[in-house]
This record gives C-alpha cells, structure tokens and sequence, in this order.
C-alpha cells in the first residue's frame, strides 16, 4: 500500500471520529464527514469502505445520500432544528463561559450553513 492510500485511510478515520463526534456535540455537522470519510475510504481502501457501508449508522446515512443525491427539506430542517435544541441546553445549562457559548454558537451557524447551502435538498 502507497504512502499516499494510507494518508487517504488515516484522513478518512479522523473525519469519521470527527462525523461520529457531531452526533453528540452541539453545532457540529455529521453528514458531510461521514460522506467525506466514505470518498476517501473508496480512493484507499476497499475493505475499510465496505466495512463503512456494512454499518447500520454511518452505513445507512452515507447510502441514502448517495442514492437520493442529497437531503430531503424535511430531513435538513430536522436536523438543524435538534443541531440548535442541543446548543440551546449545552449553552444555558451547561456552559458559564461566554466565550464557549459563542464558540458553540459559531460551530452551530456553521453547521447549519452547511447542511443549508453544501447539502444538496431533493425533492421526495
């Protein structure tokens, strides 16, 4: 295996840490990691990418949006509606720091800019 391929898997892993994170972490977008994750694991490695698909989470996410070639309205405003519930609690509950709340806050207007304007919408 090249020096480049296994650049491509170690790259593929840290923006699957980083897709996986955005579940649980306010503000941080899942999707277009893991689709990244699934581009760089199909240059790099063929086991590593079925192994991916294989998965009920990131599986499943990645072939919807493959085979529908982006995201439903719905699906995007369900999204960024509980991307912005769990920054409202992570903000108010659980952070006393300004900064931390406006770093949330920027993750979260990140977020939904890319699930608004990266994310392709399609119709259902």
């Amino acid at each position: 295996m090249g020096s480049f391929k296994i650049l491509l898997i170690v790259m593929g892993t840290i923006f699957l840490g980083i897709g996986i994170a955005g579940v649980v972490i306010p503000g941080l977008p899942t999707t277009p990691f893991l689709l990244l994750t699934a581009g760089l694991y199909v240059r790099s490695s063929d086991k590593l990418y079925n192994k991916l698909m294989a998965t009920r989470f990131p599986g499943n996410r990645i072939r919807k949006y493959r085979d529908k070639g982006g995201m439903y309205l719905r699906e995007k405003i369900w999204a960024i509606s509980l991307m912005w519930i769990m920054i409202g609690i992570s903000a108010f509950f659980f952070l006393d720091s300004f900064v931390a709340r406006l770093m949330i806050a920027g993750l979260g207007i990140t977020g939904t800019l890319v699930m608004g304007l990266v994310v392709r919408t399609v119709k259902e």
